[in-house]
């Protein structure tokens, strides 16, 4: 972000005309920019982890499944262990350690452990992983993600809070429903797709913030496409669309209020 953040400098100081952004209005829009981005990476962050244990197989036994996956884990991330133990008749959890160094996982440097417990089978199965005693990138979670499958429609979930990294005196919170790409749950794929509100508090108040078909490609800080909102405390809105270009480059179209709005390039 930090790159994307001179670059933003560069083109938002270049605006001119009665309808452009005036130099402090072009300070505090980059500084509300990098809190948005870097409160998102976190929820990008928990997403993650999600993707660790591969999607619960409809009609298979809980703990064959959960057997086979902890197996899968090992054998693909050797700085996690993983154990099964029961919990009650219809649930099992699984305990995921990161070694004392951590883990490197999509580009985001994990540590501590996940609890993830499975409820139910074959028919309705509910994931529910606590994150509590995470961090991802060095920033502690105060995190619960799952999903639920094997019905007409399969949930993903996400509510996630904290400080915002590197930004002392902020704080976030962010209840995200996470979407489909190509009619599949964006569980330890390629990308992830997450819609829903949030807040962003400070010394000036509480701002709101809004996620809408926000998608992120592994290993990416910034998202590739979708859009957030944030309107702020004190009566002030602030738009940032994501789209993409070549690669990993893309562009961010800014508007703040009625103004005329800038587009920035930017390297995700």
């Amino acid at each position: 972000m930090r790159r994307a953040t001179c670059l933003a400098l560069a083109v938002l100081a270049t605006a001119c005309g009665d309808n452009s952004l005036t130099q402090g209005e072009i300070n505090d829009a980059t500084a509300r920019v990098e809190r948005v981005a870097a409160s998102a990476h976190v929820v990008r962050g928990a997403l993650e982890v999600l993707g660790l244990m591969p999607v619960y197989s409809c009609g298979e036994p809980r703990r064959s499944f959960l057997n086979r996956a902890v197996e899968g884990l090992s054998a693909t991330v050797s700085c996690a262990t993983a154990t099964v133990s029961p919990v009650d008749d219809v649930t099992d959890a699984v305990v995921v350690k990161f070694a004392d160094g951590g883990c490197s996982v999509h580009g985001l440097r994990l540590t501590g452990q996940a609890v993830l417990e499975y409820r139910g089978g074959e028919d309705l199965m509910e994931m529910h992983a606590d994150l509590r005693d995470m961090t991802v990138d060095g920033q502690p979670l105060q995190a619960k993600v799952g999903y639920g499958t094997c019905s007409d429609e399969t949930r993903l979930f996400a509510d996630v809070e904290g400080n915002v990294p590197g930004r002392a005196g902020h704080s976030f919170h962010v209840v995200s429903n996470v979407g489909k790409r190509e009619g599949l749950p964006i569980i330890g794929g390629t990308s992830l797709v997450f819609d829903g509100p949030g807040e962003l508090t400070g010394p000036s108040g509480t701002d709101r913030l809004t996620f809408t078909a926000l998608e992120y490609e592994v290993g990416n800080y910034l998202p590739k496409e979708g859009t957030a909102l944030l309107e702020t405390s004190e009566g002030r809105t602030l738009k940032i669309h994501f789209q993409p270009v070549l690669w990993r480059v893309g562009k961010a179209e800014i508007t703040v209020d009625d103004k005329d709005p800038v587009t920035v390039p930017v390297l995700r």
